[in-house]
């Protein structure tokens, strides 16, 4: 496969980091996180809102998976807590089948969260929701969630506008997370396009994995930055071999990664059902697999002060890990291929 970012999406990931830069989010973090949870940034919203990235993948802009997957690795490398794809794949589906909510989410008016829900019963008209949904990034801060699953051999999309949320505790400190309690009959339903459903998993698992490999590009850097300057017998530890080796394996990993990951973005826009899918698994299971490896890595190669509560270097492992266990896991994904 010949592929590359276009000039413009160059241009798009380049003015995304130099707004996240300005408006940096681990000093947000960093000012609330012994008094209270982190929300969203309003101010990202906008952002977010004016520059058309919330609507980026409706016809309306025209975008398309990978122009949306540099923007989400940039809010990966950031900490970002606007879960920029979350919103984006949510708005498009609205926007595909023609819902209420779908022109404000678009917008940013309404921010939608969008989670998956279990195979359910209906009665009638009505659905049946018990249980609880699949987790949701930052989600006491949506205004509604939009929720997707199965009933018979259909697929189905509702909107739940005041969602009962129940909280979650993760390692990750850069954002919140929760479920939906679903515990209701919905009337008020639309019927999907079959396979949907997964494509929005196999969307939400690469821009998921996009975060993780966003975190391990900033660890990367942090970590040759450091290396060039802290000594050891008057020397600079990145001099070492054995350092420089980790280095090497730390910069093939997150390359690979973002190359099996474009793969998967492009299979996004231009493949579909088992294809689309087995590429999906393929990037997602190496690059979540690899940020983990080069989270490790640089917390080694930063010795003492990476483990310190005051250094960057945990929030960023921390969201990695919990990045590797949503929206399907390396086994989960290593499983599928096998079947698929």
């Amino acid at each position: 496969m010949d592929f590359g970012l276009t000039d413009e999406q160059d241009q798009l990931a380049e003015a995304e980091r130099a707004w996240l830069n300005r408006n940096d989010p681990v000093a947000r973090v960093r000012a609330t996180l012994d008094s209270e949870a982190i929300t969203i940034d309003r101010a990202a919203v906008a952002h977010a809102a004016e520059s058309g990235l919330l609507a980026l993948l409706t016809p309306e802009i025209g975008g398309c998976h990978v122009d949306l997957a540099v923007v989400a690795e940039a809010h990966g490398a950031a900490a970002s807590s606007l879960p920029i794809a979350d919103l984006a794949v949510a708005a498009w589906v609205l926007d595909s089948v023609g819902m209420p909510h779908a022109e404000a989410a678009a917008a940013g008016d309404t921010l939608v969260g969008l989670t998956f829900g279990p195979t359910v019963a209906a009665d009638g008209d009505a659905l049946h929701l018990v249980g609880a949904s699949s987790p949701v990034p930052m989600a006491r801060g949506m205004d509604a969630v939009a929720v997707a699953g199965r009933v018979g051999g259909r697929e189905y999309l509702t909107v739940l506008t005041a969602p009962t949320w129940s909280g979650m505790s993760t390692f990750d400190l850069t954002r919140s997370w929760a479920r939906v309690n679903l515990d209701a009959a919905i009337d008020d339903w639309t019927e999907l396009p079959p396979g949907t459903l997964a494509m929005l998993c196999d969307a939400l698992a690469v821009h998921r994995a996009f975060d993780a490999l966003g975190a391990a590009a900033r660890l990367l850097d942090m970590t040759v930055s450091y290396a060039g300057q802290r000594e050891q017998f008057g020397t600079p530890i990145g001099s070492f071999q054995a350092v420089k080796h980790h280095c090497a394996d730390m910069t093939l990993a997150v390359e690979a990664s973002r190359a099996t990951l474009w793969a998967a973005a492009l299979a996004l826009d231009t493949s579909s059902g088992t294809a689309r899918s087995r590429a999906a698994s393929a990037g997602v299971a190496y690059a979540k697999s690899a940020a983990a490896r080069v989270a490790g890595t640089a917390l080694q190669v930063h010795g003492g002060i990476g483990f310190t509560w005051e250094h960057d270097l945990h929030l960023l492992l921390r969201r990695i890990k919990v990045d590797e266990a949503f929206d399907g896991t390396v086994a989960e994904h290593r499983a599928a291929l096998i079947t698929a």
